[in-house]
């Protein structure tokens, strides 16, 4: 699917999901900040596949060794960042007015704060000066081993508990069909962002990595 095709409907569904959040959605007892929930939770899903895209471009780079998967793994590590950073301010926003902390030390938030942390590591080694054969091999390592965490941070709730909601109990939290509507919306609005950022990207790094082959090319003329 073309890029252009797909920032069009990201905008479009951008435009229906704001509609849904502020005009169709009930408000909840906790008042209008609940509706940053509808942000929050796009944001942290689309996190979540971002790595897990990550883990498996990292895979088939050290089983195949085509580049190709090396700017997948590179490119979807950007906007798994982005969209976890935004996961966590809309987050602590949230928290701030639920809790009255901006910030809590409970294994969901801790371990989400790890996985942070991890990939913003990821980022920075792929700047790191090195020959490109060996950054992509050490990246590919990296990704794989950095996605241990992914699985804690989505059950960490479940597993040791957690003040934040466990998202699979949420199911049975009193939600009214509506806030499930939008919340589907929000899901599918930010995934054709990502879709349309991960593609621009990707191609981004393919025209980079066309362009210093060519300089290698002329040097060593």
């Amino acid at each position: 699917m073309k890029v252009k095709i797909l920032a069009a409907m990201a905008g479009i569904t951008l435009l229906v999901h704001q509609y849904m959040i502020w005009f169709y959605a009930p408000i909840a007892q906790s008042g209008p900040v609940q509706k940053i929930f509808y942000l929050h939770l796009p944001c942290s899903w689309w996190a979540l596949v971002s790595f897990f895209v990550v883990f498996v471009a990292s895979l088939l780079f050290l089983f195949s060794r085509k580049d190709v998967y090396d700017r997948v793994a590179g490119a979807v590590a950007e906007l798994g960042v982005l969209f976890a950073s935004l996961a966590l301010v809309t987050g602590s926003v949230w928290a701030r007015a639920e809790w009255g902390h901006w910030w809590l030390w409970d294994p969901k938030l801790t371990t989400a704060l790890i996985m942070w942390y991890v990939y913003a590591g990821y980022l920075v080694l792929r700047n790191t000066p090195m020959g490109r054969d060996r950054k992509a091999l050490v990246c590919a390592v990296l990704g794989i081993v950095a996605f241990l965490d992914v699985p804690l941070v989505f059950f960490a709730a479940k597993l040791w508990g957690s003040a934040h909601p466990d998202g699979l109990a949420r199911q049975g939290s009193g939600m009214e069909l509506r806030m499930w509507y939008t919340v589907f919306a929000g899901l599918a609005a930010f995934g054709f962002v990502w879709g349309a950022m991960a593609l621009t990207r990707i191609r981004q790094l393919a025209l980079q990595s066309r362009l210093e082959a060519m300089l290698v090319w002329d040097d060593a003329e």
